[in-house]
């Protein structure tokens, strides 16, 4: 009986022992947990909807490096297929801001949102030919496929205008989604188009020809902006947003092309047969809007009727970030 005893305590005290080595890891898990959300609950999301352009690698790199994390702000970024979309997004309140080009804000003006530019992006558009087009001058009585009441729009009157052209010699036709604009130039139902990167490539590529970009019209039309109550709100997250841009280009400037160029065909759309063709930009930290391109932009807005009062930019530019 004392040897059942001293057996039947000796297993209660096992079981006593693992049970409380048990409790106590658990206790550490739920800890641990605890330190997890408490850090996850220090990171300020900030949600910024995009065009897939190369303009947003930075931002992109910026949170693949944790860059974002480091000053305090969780970049999430959400890329949409048309400008459109986009847009309905921003006006609902589904993302904290976007990257748009002047001509977008312009028209969120007048509908009456309280928005401010915070800055400038490195983007472009180019107006690519169909095959037989050489130049601007040859789109006299072809048909240009754009985005109205946008960029694309603007830059291709722009060109037009340049060549001698009234957008009455040519027809504008609307057509949202970037890559229904390519389908249409590359089976020769259209005979030139607005593109944004990884389409500028993929096109000229197939022989189409390049017929100019807005670094040739001397204007960067893209900006990133947010409704001025968010600039209120996050503030703080969105300078460390631009702190983990500036390192992200950092960081682009002191390693590899091949460390990064993966993200032009993950994010941007670039075909993996076309990675040597990928012209990446030099990226530089962040930088202001112009108050000249805004004021073009807008001069162009109100021709058109897309904004019916005159607004000086000092007005729309935020200094959250650029005092």
């Amino acid at each position: 009986m004392k040897r059942i005893l001293i057996g039947f305590s000796a297993v209660l005290l096992l079981t006593l022992s693992a049970c409380g080595s048990e409790t106590k890891k658990s206790e550490s898990q739920t800890e641990t947990s605890k330190q997890v959300e408490t850090i996850s609950e220090s990171f300020t999301p900030l949600k910024i909807g995009v065009m897939p352009s190369m303009d947003n690698i930075p931002l992109i790199i910026a949170h693949e490096q944790g860059f974002d994390k480091d000053h305090g702000v969780e970049l999430q970024i959400e890329a949409f297929k048309s400008g459109k979309d986009r847009d309905a997004a921003f006006q609902a309140g589904a993302v904290d801001g976007i990257n748009a080009d002047l001509i977008s804000f312009a028209t969120y003006l007048q509908g009456g949102m309280d928005v401010k530019i915070t800055s400038a992006t490195q983007g472009q558009f180019d107006f690519i030919g169909a095959k037989e087009i050489q130049t601007v001058a040859d789109l006299k009585g072809k048909e240009v496929v754009i985005l109205k009441n946008q960029g694309p729009e603007f830059v291709a009157e722009k060109f037009l205008e340049q060549a001698g052209l009234q957008t009455s010699e040519v027809q504008m036709v609307e057509v949202p989604q970037v890559p229904a604009r390519v389908e249409l130039l590359t089976n020769d139902q259209a005979s030139a188009a607005v593109l944004p990167e990884p389409f500028v490539t993929m096109t000229v590529t197939q022989g189409m020809h390049n017929l100019g970009s807005t670094l040739d019209l001397g204007i960067n039309l893209f900006a990133l902006t947010f409704p001025q109550a968010i600039i209120d709100e996050k503030a703080a997250a969105i300078k460390g947003m631009y702190e983990a841009y500036n390192d992200a280009v950092d960081w682009m400037n002191t390693h590899e092309q091949s460390e990064y160029l993966q993200l032009f065909i993950d994010e941007i759309g670039f075909p993996e047969t076309l990675k040597d063709q990928i012209n990446v930009p030099t990226y530089q930290k962040a930088f202001q809007t112009k108050e000249t391109d805004i004021k073009e932009a807008f001069a162009w807005a109100v021709e058109k009727g897309l904004l019916e009062k005159e607004i000086e930019p000092k007005d729309v530019l935020s200094n959250v970030y650029f005092q």
